[in-house]
């Protein structure tokens, strides 16, 4: 051990931050990889289970099915070797550079992003800002793959697509400096450690109605169910994608379960408190895994990425109005009045208390009311 320390310590400074540097995005890039990988196994899985089927369950390692975990692996080498077919009018090379920049931005955003109270690959102070930065550039390789395709098809979905993420853009972006008002930081590290003191002291309850806004306009700016006008099939065939196929394809795919699994991260770090453990303060924290750190904040992503799942097994596609009018007309307004709100919550700290709250109060009654429709019958009959 010594004398890899001594190699180490014999290196150039600025070769030894370019290789802490490397070796840190491998850590997060490689298991962001094959998350991306079986979340969409565990899609197939969970919505299987819904609707009353099995799901992939076949396809496994070393002749055993193994509930069909060889899935992802052998979906993705089938289109490796599948041949990319570049249109004869597209412009090829923003046809290729789409999905890049589909892909690129979602993974770049997680640069910022805390695992626990020690790692995170650059700790700056704008992380909040640069995050809008990366969450926003995606849609350029939306627009650029539909143009670039020469394709009337995949032109409108991508204008229709275009069109939903700036309207969903801006009320997350309303959503996040709600967030920053209430932390007073941009650091993310800063507003996890904000959140500090259990469950109530995380930004769920206070700022309930932008935690909504936020993970809602995430779902439509991910363009999942039920806002998946850009890739409506029995519309527009497949949206802005249609003249893709091989690995060109498999990248806009990997580049939405990305964005899946970040804005999952997101809404875990700036709302339940990341790493942070819901029995901080209490003897329980104490216990072996009960207390702070990465385990928790997998876990809350998980949450929000079934909630995903959940999603597109249960709504029908919402129309494009339908989407519009949502976005425009109630988040938009939504996150002004709340911006005012929370700005004299700050002002006024007794007001934050009041927040929380009325939070609280929202959440139990939305509770009370789902256990007593579930406890009725259709005729009407209260059951025992």
């Amino acid at each position: 051990m010594e004398f890899f320390t001594e190699m180490w310590m014999a290196l150039p400074e600025g070769l030894r931050a370019v290789l802490a540097a490397t070796t840190k995005i491998m850590m997060v890039v490689g298991p962001l990889m094959l998350a991306v990988a079986y979340v969409t196994l565990a899609e197939r899985k969970i919505i299987g289970l819904i609707q009353v089927r099995i799901g992939p369950n076949r396809v496994g390692f070393f002749g055993h099915s193994l509930w069909g975990l060889g899935q992802p692996i052998a979906d993705a080498v089938k289109l490796l070797f599948k041949e990319i077919v570049l249109p004869s009018g597209a412009n090829r090379v923003l046809f290729l550079i789409a999905p890049m920049l589909s892909l690129g931005p979602a993974l770049a955003a997680w640069a910022v992003l805390p695992l626990n109270a020690e790692f995170v690959i650059a700790d700056i102070n704008a992380g909040l800002l640069y995050i809008l930065a990366m969450t926003s550039i995606g849609v350029y390789g939306v627009i650029v793959a539909g143009w670039a395709s020469n394709s009337k098809y995949a032109f409108l979905g991508a204008m229709r697509s275009a069109a939903q993420i700036v309207a969903y853009e801006i009320a997350m972006g309303f959503a996040l400096v709600v967030v920053l008002m209430a932390a007073g930081s941009l650091n993310i590290r800063d507003i996890v450690l904000a959140q500090e003191g259990g469950v109530l002291g995380w930004f769920w309850a206070p700022l309930l109605p932008m935690f909504l806004v936020y993970f809602i306009s995430g779902v439509a700016e991910t363009n999942r169910a039920p806002f998946d006008v850009a890739e409506g099939e029995s519309e527009i065939v497949a949206g802005f994608h249609v003249d893709y196929s091989g690995m060109a394809f498999a990248v806009f795919f990997l580049a939405e379960y990305a964005n899946m699994i970040l804005i999952a991260a997101l809404a875990a770090i700036l709302f339940l408190g990341g790493w942070l453990s819901p029995f901080e303060g209490t003897a329980l924290a104490s216990l072996p895994l009960l207390g702070n750190g990465m385990h928790w904040l997998l876990l809350k992503i998980a949450l929000f990425v079934f909630l995903y799942l959940w999603f597109r097994a249960t709504f029908p596609r919402y129309r494009y109005d339908q989407i519009m009018r949502l976005g425009w007309k109630v988040f938009i307004p939504v996150t002004l009045v709340w911006l005012v709100v929370v700005g004299v919550a700050v002002m006024y700290p007794p007001l934050w208390g009041w927040l929380t709250g009325f939070g609280l109060l929202a959440v139990a009654l939305t509770l009370l009311l789902v256990a007593f429709r579930g406890a009725v019958k259709p005729s009407g009959v209260i059951m025992p």
